[in-house]
């Protein structure tokens, strides 16, 4: 299984249209694996845009 940091450091975005006020607004869930996805980490969004992948492992 893949880790997280097997992509590499975190590649933080930015954000338009002002910051979220709740947590829970940077995160989505993958509809492929079900997994959670950070927004704010550029590495976790393009990860689960691959169309076959598997969850990642996250890191302890």
């Amino acid at each position: 299984m893949t880790k997280l940091s097997d992509l590499g450091p975190p590649i933080k975005g930015t954000r338009h249209g002002g910051e979220q006020t709740n947590e829970v607004e940077h995160f989505y869930v993958c509809r492929t694996c079900g997994q959670s996805v950070d927004r704010r980490d550029l590495r976790q969004v393009i990860w689960h845009e691959r169309p076959d992948h598997k969850p990642l492992e996250q890191d302890s």
